[in-house]
């Protein structure tokens, strides 16, 4: 298929929605249907990295500055990374590691660095990891870190960037099972959230893998409308987005149905029974596809349905692994009331962003560290609940290249929309259970004005404050308005022209 290098919006493409339901196990393959080639991408440009007579100037630096604060110890190996480069230290016999963790501060200002971070120890090793910056950073491209990964059989294995020593990282989403991934604005969230969902697209077909992606801040995953992967279009209604989870949880109970009367334990193995039960049958059963949930924002959602959205996160991320339905979740404010407890002890693999605290990083991956990263994609990825924490400069992808391959995907299959995991439109809350004969009146007045107290009801409607507070409860219950967060107005969840007024 020809590629069209200019933006279009896939929300206008004409999709062809599906009668059926996922209730019937998918899709039915599209045998003409190819993976975009790696030419799509942007080639690697040659860049001038830090020289090897520098990184000995420092490692001789560091040495020195170690004696001078009576602290025996040598340099026994240097790596060199995009972004870093780690000066790996042996202490002498008998040298406290905090001895060195302590000189933080001298260590930086001796090799003057803007900030280091120091390992100690190294995982498996009897020496200490002292990452200073390099001086000049190289990027690393999504093109050239796919080149050495990939093609893989598993359709779930998603390209992030390059570690210390330079080596290509890739994780699992299957064997993950699923990803918390969190940074201050500008680290580079948004860019690894792309490069994840790019490499599904390059490796795997939409009838081997769906996805369902919600974006409450509109912009950031609105170019992949109308890709053949989706399985409705992007979520961004908060309100709507707790629905999606819920109709997640509810596919996810109905694949554990299938492999209760199947004898199987998990999708690998009711998909191996298909397969042999298919060559029986005329008319062959579709496979189940996994399911991959991206939300991008958790902040937001949390702020308007958190106790719904706590919930169905929990119980998707406590379940769904043995289903196939892997769910990976951003957000830029890393604090206990957006991860909570109960969401981020289910969610074994994370990657934290440079962050402002060390309180922030504490909350992303349970240690400080993140704090010191230097921003443009330095991560620490901390792989399935794992102790270390693995440096990594992330894989850059630009508009354009994803522009290039939602193109792609798009002139060759159509979305294919499956009706029963759309979330409902929001519910006429006039046919509310609210016995009160003014709550109708009150729903349109707040819907109208988009404002909401009780003092208000109480002043337009002359009533006392008892009923009127009644009416705000229901108002509440029935989600057309948010809770009450101290002495800031509450929030009306339903827009003008969404409330029919």
């Amino acid at each position: 298929p020809s590629i069209n290098d200019n933006k279009q919006d896939h929300s206008k493409v004409p999709q062809s929605q599906n009668e059926g339901t996922i209730a019937e196990a998918g899709e039915i393959e599209n045998q003409s249907y190819q993976l975009p080639p790696l030419t799509l991408l942007n080639d690697p440009k040659k860049q001038t990295t830090t020289s090897k007579a520098e990184v000995q100037r420092k490692g001789k630096l560091l040495e020195t500055t170690l004696t001078n604060f009576g602290v025996k110890a040598k340099v026994t190996q240097i790596k060199i990374g995009p972004a870093v480069t780690q000066y790996e230290v042996q202490p002498a016999q008998g040298v406290k590691v905090s001895r060195i963790v302590n000189l933080h501060s001298d260590l930086a200002l001796a090799l003057a660095a803007k900030d280091i971070r120091i390992e100690a120890p190294i995982p498996g090793k009897s020496a200490v990891g002292i990452e200073v910056p390099n001086s000049k950073i190289s990027l690393v491209t999504l093109k050239e870190v796919l080149d050495e990964k990939f093609p893989t059989q598993n359709k779930l294995e998603v390209a992030l960037g390059r570690d210390i020593s330079g080596e290509p990282i890739t994780a699992e989403l299957n064997k993950m099972p699923h990803l918390l991934v969190a940074g201050s604005t500008g680290s580079g969230k948004s860019v690894c959230i792309n490069g994840i969902i790019t490499s599904i697209l390059l490796n795997a077909k939409p009838h081997e893998v769906k996805l369902m992606m919600i974006d409450p801040k509109m912009v950031e995953l609105n170019v992949y409308n109308g890709i053949p992967h989706l399985l409705t279009p992007v979520v961004t209604n908060p309100h709507k987005a707790s629905q999606a989870l819920e109709k997640v949880v509810s596919e996810m109970e109905r694949r554990y149905d299938l492999f209760q009367h199947s004898g199987t334990r998990n999708i690998e193995g009711y998909n191996a029974f298909l397969k042999v039960k298919n060559q029986e049958l005329d008319e062959k059963e579709p496979l189940l596809p996994y399911i991959v949930v991206i939300v991008d924002e958790l902040a937001d959602l949390m702020m308007v349905a958190g106790k719904d959205v706590e919930t169905a996160i929990t119980r998707i991320t406590q379940m769904a692994r043995a289903a196939g339905i892997h769910l990976i979740i951003a957000t830029q404010r890393p604090s206990v009331d957006v991860i909570t407890g109960l969401i981020k002890n289910n969610i074994p693999s994370r990657i934290a962003f440079a962050v402002s605290s060390q309180t922030d990083s504490r909350t992303i991956i349970d240690s400080g560290g993140a704090e010191k990263l230097l921003g443009k994609g330095d991560m620490l990825f901390v792989k399935n609940g794992g102790s270390s924490r693995t440096r990594v400069q992330g894989a850059f992808l630009s508009d354009n290249e994803v522009q290039k391959v939602v193109d792609y995907v798009v002139q060759q299959q159509r979305a294919n929309y499956v009706k029963e995991m759309e979330p409902d439109a929001q519910t006429d809350q006039s046919q509310s259970d609210s016995d009160d004969p003014l709550y109708h009146e009150a729903y349109l007045f707040v819907v109208e004005k988009q404002k909401a107290s009780t003092s208000l009801l109480q002043r337009q409607f002359r009533i006392g404050y008892n009923r009127a507070s009644r009416i705000m409860d229901d108002l509440e219950a029935n989600q057309v308005i948010g809770p009450q967060k101290g002495s800031k107005p509450r929030q009306v969840l339903v827009d003008f022209n969404e409330g029919e007024v």
